[in-house]
C-alpha cells in the first residue's frame, strides 16, 4: 500500500524521554506502563507497551523514545493510552523501541 507525503505528514511522530515505568498488573499479556515526556508543547504522555522481553522498568528509565501523538486515546485493562511507543520486531517477535542515537530535544517531530 502507498500512501501520500501529505497523509505520512499526518503522523505525528516526536521524540520523548521516558520518566516512569512500572509493571502492568492488570495487563492479559506482559507490559509496563510508561510515562514519557514529549516537551513543553505536548508534556508527559502515558501507554501501556509488551516491551518485558529486552527491558525492565529501570532500564527505560531516561530512555530516548518514538512516539506517535495523535492517534487518540486508548483503554487499555482499565488504563489510558495517549501515545503509541514505536518499535520493531526481533527474529523471535520481541519488540525493540526505536529511538534517536544523538541527544534530541523532547517533542521534536520526526521529519
Amino acid at each position: 500500500m502507498t500512501i501520500t507525503y501529505e497523509e505520512f505528514e499526518r503522523v505525528d511522530l516526536r521524540c520523548g524521554t521516558i520518566v516512569k515505568a512500572e509493571k502492568f498488573l492488570r495487563a492479559t499479556k506482559p507490559a509496563y506502563k510508561i510515562w514519557a515526556d514529549f516537551g513543553s508543547e505536548i508534556g508527559v504522555l502515558q501507554t501501556s507497551a509488551q516491551i518485558t522481553v529486552h527491558y525492565t522498568p529501570q532500564t527505560l528509565l531516561g530512555k530516548k523514545i518514538v512516539g506517535c501523538v495523535n492517534l487518540g486515546e486508548k483503554n487499555i485493562a482499565g488504563f489510558v493510552s495517549n501515545f503509541l511507543l514505536v518499535g520493531f520486531s526481533d527474529s523471535n517477535g520481541a519488540i525493540c523501541l526505536a529511538s534517536a542515537d544523538l541527544e534530541v530535544p523532547n517533542g521534536n517531530k520526526l521529519h
